[in-house]
């Protein structure tokens, strides 16, 4: 309670590595109520990973691990992706130690946590009202982060540079390395999201030799610039036929919007080209100009995906599934799609709303 002057302690796991090598920090819960990275975190932190013979066993790691399930502790504990101030955390670096509540804590996470640090994984899901498969988001241009995102493992990258104030676009200006993964949904656990997660995280330190073994490598890389954001036409009522993950040809029905005041009006929203629903909403109320799916299209690419679809028509991504291959980086089918944010930002189109009342709101009225 903060009008009682409580502190906001951000619990931090170290694991200091008996032979040198770089200071790696993952982050979990920037957004209160993005659960996957949290989970992932309590998963790393568990004796499977760090009891003695184990991956993340001090004798075995080299260099040193921070695990952070929790940076935004009071977001969390009011299931809220924003700070008690009404601002989200996420853009608000690389803060100010004289500034709002928020920029206060994001100066200190700056301060203790970011400066030092060779690079970071700040793992995130979808906000509220939809759902992210498993992907990796990185500024290519920048190349340790180029290099950090190739090693999570997993096939969709995206190479976009986020809205100014976020941590990975901060970090990057100051030179360290970030990659953001995405997986899941707002106040839910997805299994695969979380395991694609620890997976990814897992793989990263493999092949930094932090730990012991070799990283799995995906039969394919994707290495998108660009997507199409598919928009509601009209208001009304959102009947998805497919999910985050679904593999889509072209003129697939997507999604159906019905009207509760116009009996017998549907309008059907489709699959403008072969490709991949990498952002699906979960939230049937819909109006018009409203986000209802992220899309990849990978038209000539297609087969690749038809190798990695389940009985339900959704794309298996590496780190989903118990089967382990080896590849070597040069057997990797890297595939570059050229293109354009088509109808919005990659980072910026879906965001929660905000606490109303807020601090926040006070200031932006005034402004």
């Amino acid at each position: 309670n903060v009008s009682l002057g409580d502190s906001w302690p951000i619990p931090v796991t170290i694991i200091h590595g008996s032979r040198p090598g770089p200071c790696i920090t993952i982050i979990g819960g920037i957004h209160g109520d993005e659960l996957t990275g949290p989970s992932a975190c309590t998963h790393l932190l568990s004796n499977a990973f760090t009891e003695p013979g184990k991956p993340l066993d001090p004798k075995s790691l080299a260099g040193t691990l921070r695990i952070v399930p929790v940076v935004n502790l009071p977001g969390y504990r009011m299931k809220s992706r924003y700070f008690p101030d009404g601002r989200d955390l996420n853009r608000q670096f690389p803060g100010d130690p004289g500034g709002s509540t928020t920029r206060r804590v994001a100066h200190q996470i700056w301060k203790h946590l970011v400066e030092d640090t060779d690079g970071i994984i700040d793992l995130h899901s979808a906000a509220k009202g939809r759902k992210n498969m498993p992907q990796v988001r990185c500024d290519l241009t920048h190349t340790s982060s180029y290099l950090l995102a190739k090693s999570f493992g997993i096939e969709i990258i995206l190479d976009s540079i986020p809205a100014k104030g976020t941590l990975r676009r901060t970090a990057n200006a100051a030179d360290i390395p970030v990659v953001t993964y995405e997986g899941g949904g707002a106040d839910t656990l997805g299994d695969q999201s979380v395991k694609v997660a620890v997976h990814g995280v897992m793989n990263a330190l493999r092949s930094m030799r932090m730990v012991p073994g070799n990283p799995q490598r995906p039969k394919f890389r994707i290495m998108a610039s660009g997507s199409t954001w598919l928009r509601a036409g009209e208001g009304g009522l959102l009947d998805m036929f497919v999910s985050a993950g679904s593999v889509m040809r072209e003129g697939e029905v997507v999604a159906t919007i019905s009207d509760p005041a116009t009996p017998g009006m549907t309008v059907d929203i489709v699959a403008p080209e072969d490709g991949l629903i990498i952002g699906a909403a979960t939230n049937p109320f819909t109006a018009a100009g409203m986000p209802v799916g992220h899309f990849l299209p990978i038209s000539k690419h297609f087969a690749l995906l038809e190798e990695q679809i389940d009985e339900h028509g959704h794309f298996m991504v590496n780190g989903s599934q118990e089967q382990r291959v080896w590849r070597e980086e040069h057997e990797i089918n890297e595939i570059s799609l050229d293109g354009e944010w088509s109808g919005g930002e990659v980072d910026s189109e879906w965001i929660g709303s905000k606490p109303t009342g807020s601090e926040a709101d006070f200031e932006e009225e005034a402004a």
